[in-house]
């Protein structure tokens, strides 16, 4: 993908309102930051609201664009609702939602708190759907609108030790690829974005091995793949020409083999 259309696909969104979930760190924030310089206004919601003031006030003075904030902990099932409220009552027309917010849980499934699961499964899942459903009817409506979806390549496979995390973006992989066919005929464009090891904080949030991020991607790098995917209509885009390959070659492997050679890296034992 040349440079110049990973630098220009934020443009596609210049004077229009883009909500990002998860904005206060990693690829949200580095979303954020595109989506402003390429002249969008932005609605911006985390859970941290010392975070969200901070990006706010850089955005709006470097790239003088309009941007909102809405502390929200999507963990809470009425969190949703109470986003697509706010940007109700502001008269906002979101024309660009970004379902980025989720987390992860390393380790044993039966060791994991099950409240923790159940969380990661309201965030990354259910929030993902429920706010696509809040917003998606003005988008099919006034014949125009996108959606990125912040998927995984742990979409892809089964992940032993972070077992209930690939489930979930499986989910958020398949959910995107459906509704894209959906509501393509519609002006709709929807997008599941598919990073690899990232730098973010999402191995601390985790308890993942650092050894698992040796080679990582930036956020930066990885938000400027998803924006120029979802302005070129596709319907899911991997991040990475390694993990790209790594992908379509487990195609050609049986499924037990590749299980087992992911419980084999991942396995909370090695070093």
């Amino acid at each position: 993908m040349a440079k110049d259309s990973l630098k220009g696909a934020a443009r596609n969104w210049a004077g229009k309102w883009a909500l990002i979930t998860g904005a206060s760190a990693g690829i949200g924030w580095a979303l954020a930051q595109q989506l402003a310089a390429g002249g969008a206004h932005l609605v911006l919601t985390a859970r941290r609201a010392d975070r969200l003031q901070k990006l706010t006030k850089e955005l709006a003075s470097q790239y003088k664009v309009q941007v909102e904030v809405f502390t929200s902990d999507l963990i809470r099932p009425e969190a949703p609702e109470e986003i697509h409220a706010f940007t109700t009552r502001k008269g906002i027309d979101v024309e660009l939602l970004v379902n980025n917010a989720g987390f992860g849980a390393f380790g044993y499934a039966h060791e994991i708190p099950a409240a923790r699961i159940m969380e990661m499964i309201q965030v990354n899942c259910s929030a993902v759907a429920h706010l696509t459903r809040l917003y998606l009817p003005a988008m099919v409506e006034r014949r125009h609108g996108d959606i990125l979806i912040v998927s995984s390549i742990a979409a892809y496979q089964p992940v032993p030790f972070n077992s209930a995390y690939a489930a979930t973006k499986a989910f958020d992989l398949l959910f995107a690829e459906g509704i894209a066919e959906e509501v393509r005929p519609f002006g709709v464009r929807v997008c599941a974005l598919c990073p690899g090891s990232t730098s973010t904080e999402f191995a601390e949030v985790a308890q993942q091995p650092a050894r698992l991020f040796r080679v990582a991607e930036t956020s930066e790098k990885v938000a400027r793949v998803g924006l120029a995917a979802l302005a070129k209509g596709k319907s899911r885009v991997v991040s990475g020409a390694m993990n790209l390959l790594m992908m379509e070659s487990q195609r050609l492997a049986p499924r037990s083999l590749v299980v087992k050679m992911a419980a084999k890296m991942m396995h909370p034992s090695n070093s």
